[in-house]
């Protein structure tokens, strides 16, 4: 869709699903000794190569670093609001904790300090070494002090799935500290058995995303932990469209699929958020039938190329009523951040 033919958005617009890196990342490599580190190399204007490894990753714009670019861009949108948060082959789970927390350190103190600069366009969303409970939980204590209002999380960490008992004392800290969980689908799981046609990201990631949601229904976190407000990625990814399979399997198995939470996996649907990243109009409409409009908020996973170009399209042309647009495009989010319009000055 070209800007003559972009739908006018007369709502207030928060995008949950937008990543964000530091425009300069310190050599980890070379400090620590070891890893597959992100560095950039700035060869151009406006313009970086990611790298992992000394391996060419992706380039990146400066839209990838720029708030100032990325708050031109979200005037052109009309998107009101950002939330931040770090791209997700930063996470480095893999590494010794210890330096995945200073990692994290750097990365959610520039994300701070983004949104202290501009309080009234981006929220921010920090990063753990959620490898190490106790670590996690330090650096997510402080994230709060940052005024950070919630944390992304991969779709697995290392070998652990989200219902590794390790996890859930910090979601436990989560709930207890008002803060937000986002989770994001991790490609590491994928990338040895789905080399070709880019499948990592079409196949393996809407995987993973369906993988992480059940792992959460079925080791029960959402029935101990009620209040805590987590929102998945790409529309949860295959699980709308599967759902169907899943609640059957828990019927038809309890044996294998009920061994740690008996209720219905359908008591959840609605506890949790799914952003609108799904690309297509019946697929948004069946996933707000599965979880309700108030559990959809407009993600658009900016500024990358498998995102939603034009954020707010897919909503804004949809067949849903002016009332249910406003909840996907702001209010539904503002309610998972636990925040108020107020807070950006409206």
């Amino acid at each position: 869709m070209n800007a003559a033919e972009r739908l006018d958005n007369p709502f207030f617009t928060v995008d949950v699903h937008t990543h964000i890196l530091p425009e300069n990342i310190p050599g980890w490599k070379e400090k620590f000794g070891y890893g597959e580190f992100i560095t950039l190399e700035h060869h151009q204007p406006c313009c970086a190569r990611m790298y992992m490894d000394n391996v060419f990753f992706r380039e990146v714009q400066d839209n990838c670093w720029s708030p100032e670019a990325r708050m031109r861009e979200c005037d052109d949108f009309q998107v009101n609001v950002q939330v931040l948060s770090t791209v997700p082959v930063m996470f480095s789970y893999w590494a010794e904790p210890k330096d995945t927390l200073e990692i994290s350190k750097f990365l959610n103190d520039h994300i701070a300090d983004v949104c202290k600069r501009y309080p009234h366009r981006f929220v921010g969303l920090g990063t753990l070494p959620m490898q190490h409970t106790d670590l996690a939980i330090q650096e997510l204590k402080r994230c709060k002090e940052l005024g950070l209002k919630g944390i992304q999380i991969g779709s697995h960490i290392n070998q652990m799935n989200l219902d590794h008992e390790s996890l859930f004392p910090i979601f436990e800290a989560m709930q207890d500290l008002d803060m937000a969980l986002f989770v994001h689908p991790w490609w590491h799981s994928a990338k040895n058995k789905m080399g070709k046609y880019w499948l990592p990201w079409l196949v393996g990631m809407p995987m993973e995303t369906s993988l992480a949601i059940c792992s959460m229904i079925f080791a029960g976190i959402f029935e101990r932990l009620p209040r805590l407000r987590v929102s998945y990625a790409h529309g949860g990814g295959a699980f709308p469209a599967t759902f169907g399979r899943i609640r059957h399997g828990w019927e038809v198995r309890p044996d294998l699929v009920a061994v740690d939470n008996t209720e219905d996996p359908a008591k959840y649907l609605g506890q949790f958020w799914l952003d609108s990243l799904v690309h297509d109009p019946k697929m948004l409409r069946f996933a707000a039938e599965l979880v309700g409009t108030n559990r959809i908020s407009l993600g658009t996973d900016y500024p990358f190329p498998l995102g939603e170009l034009d954020p707010g399209q897919l909503i804004l042309s949809s067949d849903f009523n002016e009332q249910e647009k406003a909840m996907m495009l702001g209010d539904s989010a503002l309610e998972w951040l636990n925040m108020k319009r107020s807070d950006f000055g409206i």
